[in-house]
């Protein structure tokens, strides 16, 4: 189990789940959330991240709001400030990296709207070194991401069915962009998959094989470029 905790974001402060490796120490991840907030799932992750040697930190983007329903949860994603997210996003990083646990570099996972957000954290940050964006959903244009920054990095984005596969228009953007950059982006195709289909709160949508495949290759993406 971890524990809450608030780190500095430009001139400010936001809180985020912090969770620990049993080792004590090992390198970063920032976990970013669907448009639901920082729930359970969201935590569990950190959890299981940390379970797996990683510092694990999940940023409250909401600032404690938790939707309860799709309609109120889309109203609070475009209702969001995109600039305080970015500096949400740097501050964690930057968090991460300065915190003595942290011993490698700094990766970032995200979960629909935070599979865009987690990629763009690559372009962010210089302490982000890795990016995996499940599913990710939020145009780029809301964002402008400097890919430019993404160059010697390294990026996995999951793709459900659902969404158009890794076809779709916004994955191959993104895809051709980081790549441009002189990044890698590899993209991973999950037949049959609907939309949010790693949220084992979500019965409904939860693919066990596609979310075990997922997240044994996030977990190589990690250990390869984190350490």
């Amino acid at each position: 189990m971890g524990e809450m905790v608030s780190f500095p974001s430009n001139g400010g402060t936001t809180d985020g789940y912090l969770a620990l490796p049993p080792t004590g120490s090992g390198p970063g991840v920032i976990v970013i959330q669907e448009w639901w907030g920082l729930v359970g799932h969201v935590t569990s992750v950190a959890d299981r991240l940390a379970a797996e040697g990683f510092v694990a930190l999940a940023p409250d983007l909401y600032r404690g709001s938790r939707p309860g329903a799709a309609d109120e949860a889309a109203r609070v994603l475009e209702d969001l400030a995109m600039d305080q997210v970015a500096k949400d996003i740097a501050g964690a990083a930057g968090y991460l990296a300065k915190r003595p646990e942290c011993t490698g570099a700094v990766g970032a996972v995200g979960f629909s709207m935070g599979g865009s957000l987690a990629l763009w954290a690559a372009a962010l940050s210089d302490d982000v070194r890795a990016a995996a964006g499940f599913y990710p959903v939020i145009p780029w244009d809301r964002m402008n991401p400097k890919w430019e920054e993404f160059a010697g990095k390294h990026a996995v984005l999951h793709c459900s069915e659902e969404d158009g596969l890794a076809a779709a228009a916004g994955i191959q953007a993104a895809k051709q962009a980081v790549e441009a950059a002189g990044g890698e982006c590899v993209t991973y195709d999950y037949p049959g998959t609907r939309h949010a289909f790693f949220n084992d709160d979500r019965p409904e949508v939860y693919d066990h094989n596609a979310s075990t495949v997922a997240w044994a290759r996030t977990l190589e993406l990690f250990r390869t470029h984190l350490s």
